[in-house]
């Protein structure tokens, strides 16, 4: 079990950004399709975290064209190249599953003003 502390441990990325639920980030994903690699963007708002360690991970919510859309990005994998903060939200959950049956600026997050 050490053994696997230890691998885990060395697999961990040296600089991990500050992710918060209700931020608002713009996440650099590497794609590749076939031979080619190109990097896509995806900005939402962090609506969950889950894990810890090597499999932590964090869900990302955003709206297209009226059709909500989730992804979840583990924090050290190779594919995600940098996640950028946009702003940050001001919120009293750890999870904010209650903005998916919001629609429109009822499912927008307020800004904390500091």
């Amino acid at each position: 079990m050490d053994a696997l502390k230890i691998i885990a441990q060395d697999s961990l990325k040296k600089e991990v950004p500050e992710i918060k639920i209700g931020n608002t980030v713009r996440v650099h994903v590497n794609i590749r399709e076939g031979e080619r690699e190109r990097i896509q963007v995806f900005e939402g708002t962090v609506i969950a975290k889950n894990g810890s360690g090597v499999s932590e991970t964090f869900t990302v919510r955003r709206l297209s064209y009226g059709t909500g859309i989730e992804r979840v990005f583990p924090l050290h994998s190779p594919n995600v190249v940098k996640v950028e903060n946009v702003r940050t939200g001001k919120v009293r959950r750890s999870k904010l599953y209650y903005l998916r049956d919001r629609v429109g600026k009822a499912a927008k997050v307020k800004e904390q003003i500091n």
